[in-house]
């Protein structure tokens, strides 16, 4: 019953979603072919459901060859590759609506794990990566709410930012990812999706472990 109704919910919110935005996302549309290097969309190769790829729709942030400059698939908070534009989108997080595509095509849900690259996926435990894409990949998620400043997080550390992300972000990240797998109902699935709302108007909030008082906490601060 919980798969029907949250395919439901995916199908109805992603196309009242793409009504509402229209008048945002065509405005981007435009700006981002007439900025930076003319092209709108971005398309990854991901890993989702079951561990089988898929390709994810993002607007361009970033410059066409970043994958093979700088830090590679992290992004950092001035990072020189973004786009004129691709501060801000990412900022706000509106660089992720055309995944309403993937949504509606069946490939991504609008809450579950972030869909990976090899690199990220591979810094993952291997319990972890047997298991976190049991459900299916989403806009957002547990993860993508705990980890809303990633990027601001990594140009912080004083480890180079690989480093820093395999050894501090993904065994946390995952253990989050998982924690969703084995709580996931149509009750959590809304309170990420108000959260990652949230979160966006009220960055410095600690809201979420208020609402999820038994999430999974960074290793540093187990006892």
């Amino acid at each position: 019953m919980y798969k029907i109704f949250k395919r439901g919910l995916d199908i109805s919110v992603s196309l009242i979603a793409l009504i509402i935005l229209s008048p945002l996302l065509i405005p981007i549309v435009i700006l981002l072919k007439l900025t930076g290097e003319g092209y709108v969309f971005y398309y990854q190769r991901r890993i989702g459901y079951k561990n089988k790829y898929f390709d994810i729709i993002k607007f361009a942030t970033m410059l066409k060859n970043s994958p093979n400059i700088g830090t590679g698939s992290i992004t950092l908070r001035n990072d020189p590759r973004l786009l004129p534009m691709g501060k801000f989108l990412r900022m706000t997080k509106i660089n992720e609506l055309p995944q309403i595509l993937n949504v509606l095509k069946g490939e991504m849900s609008l809450v579950g794990p972030r869909p990976l690259v090899d690199r990220t996926f591979n810094a993952y435990p291997e319990d972890i990566r047997g298991r976190v894409y049991d459900s299916k990949p989403g806009i957002t998620g547990i993860g993508s709410v705990v980890f809303r400043d990633e990027e601001a997080m990594i140009s912080r550390s004083t480890l180079p930012p690989h480093e820093f992300y395999e050894k501090v972000i993904a065994p946390y990240k995952g253990a989050l990812e998982i924690w969703y797998g084995e709580h996931k109902s149509m009750k959590v699935d809304l309170l990420i999706i108000f959260l990652t709302a949230w979160v966006v108007v009220f960055p410095n909030s600690a809201i979420v472990g208020k609402i999820f008082k038994d999430l999974p906490q960074p290793l540093a601060l187990k006892a």
